[in-house]
């Protein structure tokens, strides 16, 4: 078999293999290089399992307040741990094992091993200990050795992974990043959670609803710092509601591990010392782009800030090589990647009317309790950018739908440029929201008006009436509160 391709992927994330699905649907002879499984980060370690864990913490939750739904249950309601990560773990198997069968499905060529880019055009694979071929997952078309490989087309997607502080690197046993947060064989008593952004509040929220104390520390002035600072604010509320700690403006300085905990130095903005004690400490302080080792000073690729230098296209400084996903830059979210993975190979095989990547549409989930999600400027960005706006709000306890589900504490926020009626951005905190962004998303797309949101109809009772009451009150018009 030859080993020259139209395209070559290098990492199979949500963008590699999305990248090579959208390549073979348009006859180009492709190829995938994974050196440890297919599916990346998202569906083995972080966007797909995560939520298993937060779904059987969601589950817990719910089976401890039974009394709130008019429900009896007898006995004691505990969590199952292992059976907890067990499940969790099964499903991130399936995902592995579907992307497996839509690389097999499009006739996608298979490469495990390390790639490394050697001249324009080629690459050498060469064999690693972390190559893992899933025995249930079903092959793809072909399996191939290490060796050189030809492409005319080479894309980038080897993503990113977590970063590390100086003197307090994760050691997996007392200091850990999500994978090891993800499969804990019994739960700590204690936890230290570094880093308030959608993985650090993640797993915070997920320990502290199985009963775990739960200290957040995050050196900047809110929790999620990328939100708007009013949603930011009430989701604080909520979590310290359900008993979290969070010290705000604060930053672990120093660790100090015992036999079978850590004590950590939070110094404040005042200069001050407190000493936590925790039986784990998550390290969640970002993720760093995988671009070691893979000859990208050889071929002279430009990079910016740790990331590879693209267009809006993914198009690199060298011809032939394109970057896609987290290993390009943030946003670091799935759906970025996936959406620039279809931009690049499309406008790779001359599609017409390929639109370059618009990072300013791009919607924002975590999945914590209460959800948050958004989109677009926030209130201060708008008002940073001299943007004259009108800002509506539309909270959960006065939507019939959130009452009847017992989830009445959340609030839709909508802005809107005041002379032109253009959605600018759209953030919500509360149950489901982030099912219900999508819909802000579609409109923001759609370049739709107040107007056109004002006169759309939405079912009753749904949450997603908020979105419209919102809108509505930004213009001084909100029916139901």
């Amino acid at each position: 078999m030859s080993n020259a391709y139209d395209v070559i992927i290098i990492g199979s994330g949500p963008g590699g293999y999305i990248a090579a699905i959208r390549a073979a649907q348009l006859g180009l002879k492709t190829a995938i290089v994974e050196r440890e499984h297919l599916a990346g980060i998202c569906s083995n370690w972080g966007c797909i399992p995560t939520k298993a864990l937060l779904r059987s913490a969601e589950i817990f939750h719910y089976a401890k307040h039974p009394g709130d739904y008019g429900v009896k249950i007898e006995g004691a309601v505990t969590p199952d741990l292992k059976a907890i990560v067990a499940r969790s773990r099964g499903i991130a198997q399936r995902m592995n094992g579907g992307v497996g069968f839509l690389l097999k499905k499009n006739k996608v060529d298979v490469i495990w091993g390390e790639a490394k880019l050697t001249k324009p055009g080629e690459i050498v694979v060469s064999k690693t200990a972390k190559a893992i071929q899933q025995p249930q997952a079903p092959l793809p078309k072909t399996v191939l050795p290490e060796g050189t490989y030809t492409a005319k087309h080479i894309v980038v997607a080897t993503g990113a992974r977590p970063r590390a502080l100086p003197g307090i690197e994760p050691d997996g046993k007392l200091i850990w990043t999500y994978f090891e947060a993800m499969k804990p064989e019994a739960l700590p008593k204690s936890l230290l959670v570094m880093g308030s952004g959608a993985i650090g509040i993640e797993f915070a929220s997920f320990y502290r609803t199985l009963g775990v104390e739960v200290t957040v520390v995050e050196v900047m002035s809110q929790v999620m710092p990328v939100e708007d600072a009013e949603i930011s604010a009430l989701a604080r509320k909520q979590f310290e509601k359900q008993g979290m700690k969070i010290l705000l403006e604060a930053k672990v300085s120093k660790v100090e591990k015992g036999a079978n905990s850590v004590t950590a130095h939070v110094e404040t903005k005042d200069g001050k010392v407190e000493k936590i004690t925790a039986d784990r400490l998550i390290s969640a302080v970002g993720v760093q782009a995988n671009i070691e080792n893979i000859g990208l000073e050889a071929l002279g690729v430009k990079t910016d800030r740790g990331f590879i230098a693209i267009d809006g296209y993914g198009k690199t400084n060298v011809p032939g090589l394109y970057a896609i996903g987290d290993v390009a830059g943030p946003p670091m979210l799935a759906h970025k990647a996936e959406h620039e993975a279809v931009i690049c190979i499309e406008k790779i095989a001359g599609l017409p009317n390929v639109h370059p990547m618009d990072k300013s549409k791009i919607p924002g989930c975590t999945y914590c309790h209460p959800q948050v999600a958004s989109v677009g400027l926030t209130e201060a960005k708008a008002k940073e950018q001299g943007r004259d706006i009108r800002v509506g709000r539309f909270p959960f306890v006065a939507n019939g739908k959130a009452i009847a589900l017992g989830e009445d504490q959340g609030l839709v926020k909508t802005i809107f440029d005041r002379k032109t009626g253009e959605l600018l951005g759209a953030h919500l905190v509360g149950a489901e929201v982030t099912e219900l962004i999508q819909g802000f998303v579609v409109a923001m797309n759609l370049e739709t008006t107040e107007e056109e949101l004002m006169h759309t109809v939405f079912p009753h009772p749904t949450i997603s009436e908020t979105l419209k009451e919102s809108v509505l009150d930004a213009y001084g018009r909100a029916l139901n509160a």
